[in-house]
């Protein structure tokens, strides 16, 4: 692991990270997009295991949400079947990775009850950051990879003034 990469996640989410474990995807400058996390925080489940954590993603992602993207997503969840059964198993490959990376057999059990993002009905979307997340990261996620085609851009032609500083700090 770059000894930058917590600094520059850090930086990225404007708040401290406890339970970094490694990035697992970056930007064609080396930058952090996604990061793994371990799913437990101090003896206590942690169920999101994938951040997206690249700034001009993140907001791109965000513009989807408030179109309405949500809500949509639990429209064609609702009406195409293998659309359903195809994010159901996202959610399970999601549960294998944090079930291998768990120590705590109480931890275990608990983060069993739930998919990516610590959701209990496998059929609603909490939001579309992690599921891009999720496929980013290499899980086969429906949601995710739709979301992935819509953003025209895949990462930032001009520096977004959230990076700038990032950048300048970091420098490559």
């Amino acid at each position: 692991m770059d000894g930058d990469d917590l600094k520059v996640v850090k930086r990225q989410l404007g708040r401290d990270i406890y339970n970094f474990r490694r990035v697992v995807r970056r930007c064609s400058r080396g930058f952090p997009v996604v990061i793994e996390s371990f799913p437990e925080k101090n003896g206590k489940p942690f169920p999101t295991l994938h951040w997206l954590t690249c700034p001009y993603l993140r907001k791109e992602v965000s513009r989807l949400e408030s179109n309405g993207w949500i809500k949509k997503f639990e429209e064609i969840i609702q009406k195409d079947e293998d659309f359903r059964k195809s994010l159901v198993k996202a959610h399970l490959q999601i549960k294998e990775k944090r079930e291998k990376l768990t120590k705590d057999e109480m931890v275990k059990a608990l983060l069993k009850e739930v998919g990516s993002g610590g959701i209990r009905d496998l059929t609603k979307v909490k939001c579309l950051h992690l599921h891009l997340a999720d496929f980013l990261a290499g899980v086969d996620n429906p949601i995710g990879r739709v979301v992935w085609e819509m953003i025209e851009e895949k990462e930032c032609t001009n520096l977004p003034k959230e990076c700038d500083s990032i950048f300048k700090d970091y420098g490559r």
